[in-house]
């Protein structure tokens, strides 16, 4: 394969984009002077990682920007929908949030509304929510990120509406500025788009074709958390197995990994999500011999039919998955395994299901995550014969829910009275303990802690369990990992 050249922001866009930002932190100084206070900003965040780490980024522009945090929509200059579309469901919650929003603006007519992301990706579904609600004063997509600071400037200053919902060109945004909420431990991402088209999902159209960022990129970023005090990151893509593909590299995912495994005062890192078609040999040798790893892998199945999968194009077959356990599990003994399973897919019989049941009795997954299937416009499976009824739908989902649950209390039990070392992640009230963390098998374990916690590493013996969490009690701090 011939090698790919940097795909980058060209550097007159970065400078470009960079002069919007300085026009926003004047007027945001100015505006304090006057003795308004700075513009305050709001993000909502939608779906799964790789949106949160784009909030992020958000974030780390508004800053530059001169823009403080919000703590409630009351109290905000600036509200921003960073959106998801894989499921139904977050995509009517966009909506009546949004519309809520609506009123709030009569009375305050300089509050700024933007609505960005996946959803907004998608053309038609952009263009009508535009259309629709004439208070909003922004919309782009995924591709236009990098020109958040010109879209904002213009709304703010310009007080003018702005849609931008190019088509991917191909770029890969490397001078994003970003901030990360307070922790020890932070998203990279490594790769953008995807290139499986399974007939039910959304994202190859709404993310683009899979563009890999340079290694030594990745790896400077992953040094400068280090240096920031970071000591776990999970690298991110649509499926990271692939990475380097696209573009030739001399370095593919599991030499990525070996090459982070060596950075100097990393502890952890983890990724998602891996496809299973693409979970290699080599990938599994690099599980076993890197010690910064986590011992877990997410890898959705989706469905234990062969012919689901099939109708899926999920390029695998139920008996495929299966080698792919037993490899992992001889290479690494104890590790965890989640998934993510789809019931109700167009087609499904009772038959099929049965044969999902079987897979996660069989699998013995320590975690599922699961979803009735929801039709998204523009996809293969959107236009499929034998869609199943949402009655249907419901009852499966509830039976896989009650297989796995019992799953996972079998998978805890063996927790109990072991010692595990925890990343503490924060504090809640919950169960009578109020810090919590995971593990390097992903457990989330809760105990009795305090925010000073928060970022270190705590000795923790697990006594009990509670549904899906472990409970323990510290028996030693361990800030350094081990």
């Amino acid at each position: 394969m011939k090698k790919r050249t940097d795909l980058s922001i060209p550097e007159e866009e970065i400078a470009r984009q960079n002069g919007f930002l300085r026009l926003l932190k004047e007027y945001a100084d100015q505006r304090e002077a006057g003795g308004k206070g700075r513009p305050r900003a709001l993000i909502h965040t939608y779906g799964c990682q790789m949106n949160v780490h784009d909030s992020e980024k958000l974030r780390g522009m508004l800053d530059e920007a001169g823009f403080a945090t919000a703590q409630s929509e009351e109290d905000a200059d600036l509200v921003l929908f960073n959106t998801c579309c894989v499921r139904d469901h977050a995509e009517t919650r966009v909506y009546g949030n949004v519309g809520h929003l609506g009123k709030v603006k009569q009375e305050r007519p300089d509050l700024i509304i933007g609505v960005c992301g996946c959803m907004m990706q998608q053309q038609e579904t952009a263009k009508a929510l535009y259309a629709r609600f004439p208070f909003v004063d922004m919309v782009f997509g995924t591709h236009a990120l990098h020109t958040f600071p010109e879209i904002l400037y213009h709304a703010v200053v310009e007080k003018t509406r702005t849609m931008d919902i190019r088509d991917s060109d191909g770029t890969v945004p490397e001078h994003l500025p970003v901030r990360r909420e307070p922790g020890r431990s932070a998203f990279v991402t490594i790769m953008y788009g995807c290139n499986n088209f399974c007939t039910y999902c959304i994202v190859p159209y709404v993310r683009g074709r899979e563009r890999s960022r340079l290694p030594q990129n990745i790896i400077r970023e992953v040094k400068e958390l280090v240096s920031e005090g970071y000591v776990e990151v999970t690298v991110l893509g649509q499926n990271v197995n692939s990475y380097g593909k696209d573009a030739g590299f001399d370095m593919d995912f599991p030499g990525l990994l070996r090459a982070l495994n060596e950075i100097e005062g990393l502890a952890r890192i983890r990724f998602m999500t891996s496809h299973p078609k693409d979970l290699s040999d080599d990938l599994i040798r690099a599980l076993a011999e890197c010690d910064k790893l986590c011992k877990h892998v997410h890898l959705p199945v989706q469905s234990g039919s062969n012919e689901i999968l099939r109708r899926m194009n999920r390029r695998y077959t139920r008996e495929y998955y299966f080698t792919l356990l037993k490899k992992l599990r001889a290479a690494v003994p104890g590790i965890e395994i989640s998934t993510d399973i789809i019931v109700g897919f167009p087609g499904e019989t009772e038959q099929d299901f049965e044969d999902t049941l079987d897979l996660v009795r069989k699998a013995d997954f320590c975690a599922a995550f699961t979803f009735m299937y929801s039709k998204r416009k523009g996809t293969p499976a959107e236009r499929m014969e034998d869609q199943v009824d949402d009655e249907t739908k419901r009852d499966r989902l509830l039976r896989l829910n009650a297989l796995q649950a019992q799953k996972t209390a079998e998978n805890n039990r063996k927790y109990i009275d072991t010692i595990q070392t925890v990343l503490v992640e924060g504090c809640d009230n919950r169960d009578g303990c109020n810090a919590f963390g995971k593990n390097m098998s992903f457990k989330s374990i809760y105990f009795p802690g305090d925010p000073s916690m928060i970022g270190t590493f705590q000795k923790v013996k697990v006594t009990s369990m509670k549904n899906s969490s472990l409970i323990g009690q510290i028996i030693q701090e361990d800030t350094h990992g081990n």
